[in-house]
């Protein structure tokens, strides 16, 4: 079987509601990616079936409750189901996002960016720590989306998620939406706010779909008081493709690309259209990438261009 890492991928989240769809057209699709959570109170037997489709299909599993970015440490119970669940699935590689999610007991039901800061990226390499010790291995981790600046911050998101995977010795999982609406709600150019990331530790990416909502009466900061929503249930936009483009172009790694959409489902064909769109996107990027390299006679580390 085709392994991932080798080469790049295309794929789609695994979604019950697409699963027959799915399943139908798994030769059109190079890779699926699964939540996890989904699963914490399944038994070995439940776990099968996910045995069952990593056999047909490279499957990716994508975590979104640890909370590992907080100056709190991971809830241990959650760590532990999760322990087991990969101990059974073994997978090749699993994820994470650098956000935080519950203070104390209170779970608030959403990744919530923490002011970034050195106790936050202690906190965060801490329970990386943590996670590798119980584990055996540490997540990929991903960038989240923001509609507020986390007040206190001392560090530029791109510093901080940085400085968290140089120093925690870990690979990034880039959420090009994500990454787009922290741009366009806090005033950045999105291919230079791209650029500032750290690309050369990149080997998955995220595409989604948001929309645009009114900033809450009397916070308005931007000249048409909107923010955009990263919301899982639109199209992916022409601009977060443009951003996979340049990305490709960028990085010699082989990249594994996922296609977000948790609801409010077109018809398959288009999801389809989309992963063919995103395979398309990323195979003309290559193709420039090999064309300088002919010019220049080299080899290409990461250059940002």
């Amino acid at each position: 079987m085709w392994q991932l890492g080798k080469r790049d991928a295309i794929g789609l989240g695994w979604r019950i509601d697409l699963g027959p769809s799915i399943l139908s057209n798994i030769d059109k699709i190079d890779v699926l990616e699964v939540i996890i959570d989904d699963y914490f109170n399944s038994s070995r037997v439940e776990l099968r079936s996910l045995n069952t489709l990593a056999r047909q299909i490279p499957v990716l599993y994508h975590g979104v409750g640890l909370g590992l970015a907080s100056s709190l440490r991971v809830d241990q119970r959650r760590l532990e189901k999760l322990a087991r669940i990969l101990d059974v699935l073994s997978p090749e590689i699993w994820s994470e996002h650098l956000a935080f999610v519950r203070a104390g007991n209170r779970e608030i039901g959403h990744l919530a960016a923490p002011p970034r800061t050195n106790c936050t990226l202690d906190g965060a390499l801490e329970n990386l720590f943590i996670v590798k010790k119980t584990i055996g291995s540490c997540p990929v981790l991903e960038n989240i989306a923001t509609l507020i600046d986390p007040p206190g911050s001392k560090m530029s998101e791109p510093q901080w998620v940085t400085q968290i995977v140089n120093e925690g010795g870990g690979t990034l999982l880039l959420d090009l939406h994500n990454l787009y609406a922290n741009a366009l709600n806090f005033g950045f150019e999105p291919i230079s706010y791209l650029k500032s990331f750290p690309l050369d530790r990149v080997n998955l990416v995220h595409l989604s779909g948001g929309k645009w909502i009114k900033e809450p009466a009397g916070f308005e900061s931007r000249p048409k008081g909107e923010l955009l929503l990263d919301d899982h249930i639109h199209d992916v936009p022409e601009e977060v493709y443009d951003l996979l483009n340049v990305l490709g172009k960028s990085v010699p790694q082989p990249l594994t690309v996922i296609i977000e959409r948790d609801g409010e489902y077109p018809a398959f064909q288009l999801l389809l259209a989309q992963v063919q769109r995103t395979r398309n996107v990323l195979m003309e990027a290559r193709k420039h990438q090999e064309q300088q390299v002919q010019k220049i006679g080299g080899s290409l580390e990461c250059t940002i261009i």
